[in-house]
């Protein structure tokens, strides 16, 4: 009992375009054998909830919000009303919240750093976004829609027997344009495997973040768009003063246009490696794991954001460097 009341609940935030296929998937989630106990929170726009009524009969724990969008004006209410769940943890082991189609993930994921009680008592294990592969492009420059794909750690593209094979590598290749980082998943009627979308640590910083070497790739991401991912690879020492200054000045400067920035560096050449990312103007870092002794010692960085600058970026990175 008492290591159930100090562990902390899993929280997975389920975004995607309008009529993505976000409920398609939180019904797929809840009527898998998973083992897991859920409790839902259905975030409406709108004064008349319907989404509630769209997913099915189950034993989880399902709550609605209404009147607003998830990301602006019942923020206050979200926190409240996890806050209210989190007294019935005993009922619950994973939480699951699905945003509106127009929300902003960015307040919902600062939510789970600004408030003490969200901070100590859940963690954030991933942000899902899921993509209409057939009418995505009718929204492609929509803010929306490329926030919510950038802010993504998952991406199911989903319907895809809707388009061909070419349509769907074509649409692979702009979604990594803006997302250098996240797993991206191919789905029809978001079926997918519930091990890749659930307790999968990706916005865990424990787990000392993995970026796939071949995303580092300046052949892979495109820089013609206004959101866009920045990535950097480099040797050397970093000075965590330097380092630290920096960072902080970015947020400050350019905060509200880095939507989510992760990396792994070699911070005072110390036997553990330094993971960080942020989201607007929150950042959070700590040592990750040990660096193996045949190792070599890479700095690996990526910022995912509106209007990049990407020379500015990386000749600040260098200035950190011993």
């Amino acid at each position: 009992m008492r290591s159930k009341r100090l562990s902390k609940i899993p929280v997975t935030v389920l975004t995607g375009y309008l009529g993505s296929g976000k409920t398609t998937l939180l019904n797929h989630i809840l009527t898998q054998e998973h083992g897991k106990k859920v409790a839902v929170i259905v975030n409406e726009f709108g004064e008349i909830g319907i989404d509630n009524q769209l997913v099915i009969d189950s034993d989880e724990e399902i709550l609605e919000m209404n009147n607003g969008c998830i990301c602006c004006t019942v923020r206050g209410d979200l926190i409240r009303i996890i806050s209210k769940l989190l007294e019935r943890r005993d009922r619950f082991d994973y939480l699951i919240i699905e945003t509106t189609g127009l929300a902003d993930p960015a307040p919902v994921i600062q939510s789970f750093f600004v408030d003490e009680i969200l901070y100590k008592q859940t963690e954030l294990d991933a942000i899902v976004t899921i993509v209409d592969a057939k009418y995505i492009q009718d929204h492609w420059q929509s803010s929306e829609a490329q926030e919510q794909i950038a802010f993504a750690d998952v991406i199911l593209v989903n319907k895809t027997d809707l388009v061909s094979s070419e349509e769907l590598l074509l649409l692979a290749q702009k979604i990594r344009g803006i997302n250098a980082i996240a797993k991206i998943y191919s789905t029809f009627n978001c079926n997918i495997d519930i091990d890749l979308v659930l307790r999968i640590s990706a916005f865990d910083l424990k787990n000392a973040l993995t970026i796939d070497p071949q995303f580092l790739d300046e052949d892979t991401h495109e820089h013609d768009h206004s959101v866009a991912s920045v990535s950097i690879s480099n040797g050397g020492i970093v000075n965590g003063e330097k380092l630290n200054r920096w960072l902080n000045q970015l947020v400050q400067a350019i905060g509200q246009d880095i939507f989510r920035m992760k990396g792994i560096l070699n911070v005072d050449d110390e036997d553990r490696r330094f993971v960080f990312q942020g989201v607007h103007m929150t950042l959070d870092g700590r040592p990750g794991k040990p660096w193996k002794p045949s190792e070599i010692r890479n700095n690996e960085l990526v910022f995912i954001g509106r209007n990049l600058n990407e020379s500015e970026l990386r000749s600040g990175f260098l200035t950190c460097l011993i």
